[in-house]
């Protein structure tokens, strides 16, 4: 079988496609026929050595598909050859096959296809836990999203109308907000056109936002941050930018605000039957349309390396996925 192969930390345009052994299924594993592989900013990241986990090198990246199982180890139970099935890995996804713990495979909806099957794992998952189970978000409450335009952004802005709440999206050019319109936000900002700070006061009446979602960090935390509303609950979700900002304490203490860390990998190795009931839920909003994950770009595995740059260039909305 091929995969792509990280020898080395690096750019994208160091990684190898390379023919390897077919895999085997240890006891309570699968392995499945990858049919489409979501690709996600961590990737970048996880590849270059600059991601909170290390895998040991070499590697193959990818950790969210949807395949057919082709092998079942010992002591699976309720799985079965020829299934269609989701599946989270902490590694292996940009391959033509991988092995994934049963425990962290769940069945295809009927009807659903491959690519958007592979589309709502780590995007939705951690949306999901950030904003309903880390931030409460309430019916009636407003949150603001930045980087809203990406994977994670768009699964917030969804999740956060499929909740009843007033969405604001933040992006940094025009085109990218008129697709977060697309998928029900409310109010948006140019973030690079507008004084973000001012632009949030005025979006909500000078009363900040409830909930603050933020993947990208830099030099927008601090201006969103002292914008919150009194009580407000700021998600600290990752740092596309680049940069880890600092934060002075006291804007916590003058609103009454919480700061509160996502991490939706360790959650999901942690708790795992929350996560399945969160992705549960997911997929019922999915067959009744209350989300919709936007597959914006498909890619053959030998373009791998390509999906990582414009991801990492950020010229990707939604999401984008490796059809091997």
């Amino acid at each position: 079988m091929k995969a792509v192969v990280c020898k080395a930390w690096g750019l994208p345009d160091s990684l190898e496609v390379q023919e390897l052994p077919d895999l085997v299924a240890g006891p309570g594993q699968v392995v499945i026929d990858v049919k489409a592989a979501g690709v996600n900013f961590p990737d970048v990241l996880i590849i270059e050595g600059k991601y909170q986990v290390r895998p040991e090198l070499p590697f193959t990246p990818g950790s969210e598909i949807s395949g057919v199982i082709k092998a079942v180890g010992a002591g699976v139970a309720g799985i079965k050859i020829g299934d269609q099935v989701i599946a989270f890995t902490a590694q292996g996804g940009f391959a033509q096959q991988v092995v994934a713990q049963a425990q962290a495979v769940m069945p295809m909806p009927p009807g659903m296809a491959f690519d958007i099957a592979a589309a709502i794992t780590l995007t939705y998952g951690t949306s999901h836990h950030a904003i309903v189970d880390r931030a409460a978000l309430m019916p009636g409450e407003t949150m603001l999203v930045l980087g809203a335009a990406g994977g994670v952004g768009l699964a917030a802005i969804d999740i956060g109308k499929a909740l009843g709440a007033r969405v604001i999206a933040a992006a940094s050019t025009d085109d990218k907000l008129a697709v977060c319109r697309e998928h029900g936000a409310d109010a948006t900002i140019n973030y690079t056109t507008e004084n973000l700070r001012e632009a949030i006061k005025a979006a909500t009446g000078g009363n900040g936002p409830d909930v603050i979602y933020d993947p990208v960090g830099g030099a927008y935390t601090e201006a969103a941050f002292r914008a919150i509303g009194w009580r407000g609950r700021y998600l600290v979700v990752g740092f596309a930018n680049g940069e880890i900002p600092k934060l002075p304490l006291n804007l916590m203490l003058l609103k009454g605000a919480s700061l509160i860390g996502v991490f939706w990998g360790e959650f999901a190795k942690r708790e795992p039957k929350a996560n399945m009931a969160a992705m549960r839920q997911l997929l019922g909003w999915l067959s009744e349309g209350k989300i919709r994950p936007r597959i914006s770009g498909r890619y053959a595995l030998e373009d791998t390396a390509r999906a990582l740059n414009d991801m990492a260039a950020r010229k990707v909305t939604g999401k984008v996925v490796i059809v091997p």
